[in-house]
């Protein structure tokens, strides 16, 4: 599963984005990657591992639900439907 989200552009500044990634690993447990910065510019990387897919996105749409409120817009969304 895959959201990516965006910030308007601001004035002579590239928008900011922060993607946020479900994967199993090879361990039976699941990874929430979380990538973050300004676009055309390198970004950083999180990735907290988890027991659980329900656990994996819990913690997914708590990091997504935080993010829009700090004005972040969801443009891409692709996989599973997260919790509401």
């Amino acid at each position: 599963m895959r959201v990516y989200m965006q910030t308007p552009p601001e004035k002579d500044q590239a928008p900011r984005y922060y993607q946020l990634l479900v994967q199993e690993d090879l361990l039976e447990g699941w990874t929430l990657i979380r990538e973050w910065g300004r676009q055309g510019s390198p970004g950083r990387i999180k990735r907290d591992h988890f027991a659980t897919l329900e656990e994996t996105l819990t913690a997914c749409t708590k990091v997504r639900d935080t993010q829009l409120g700090k004005g972040y817009q969801v443009v891409f969304s692709k996989g599973q439907e997260l919790m509401t």
